[in-house]
């Protein structure tokens, strides 16, 4: 299922655009204030370790929003895009996700190609 899931990856557009080494940039200085990479790190957000193809609000160990865990999400690269391309209580209204997106398409291709390889 995992090789399923990266070959979909790989394939998406918006993999194929971004540079992971710069979205590493972008997740530092857009995302690593309350996000880790670390599995098993939480912060003020969950981790993103694995975050592309995992079902939204699916940590055990993190206190997620009520509208995030009834969102009913996978977090696909498409998906992800859509979320962070606006901000975030616009696109999951009642979230705690204090965010105002991400409107550089380049910068959003990079951090979705690096979010892509953290597993």
């Amino acid at each position: 299922m995992a090789g399923l899931l990266f070959g979909w990856y790989a394939a998406s557009p918006a993999v194929r655009a971004g540079d992971a080494s710069a979205g590493a940039d972008v997740f530092k200085s857009e995302c690593a204030e309350c996000h880790a990479v670390k599995e098993g790190r939480n912060k003020k957000g969950p981790s993103l370790f694995g975050i592309v193809g995992r079902p939204s609000g699916s940590i055990a160990d993190y206190s997620y929003s009520d509208a995030l865990k009834q969102a009913n999400w996978t977090w696909t690269a498409d998906k992800l895009h859509w979320y962070l391309s606006q901000p975030a209580k616009t696109a999951n209204p009642g979230t705690k996700m204090k965010y105002d997106g991400l409107t550089d398409a380049k910068q959003l291709d990079d951090l979705l190609s690096y979010l892509g390889n953290v597993h």
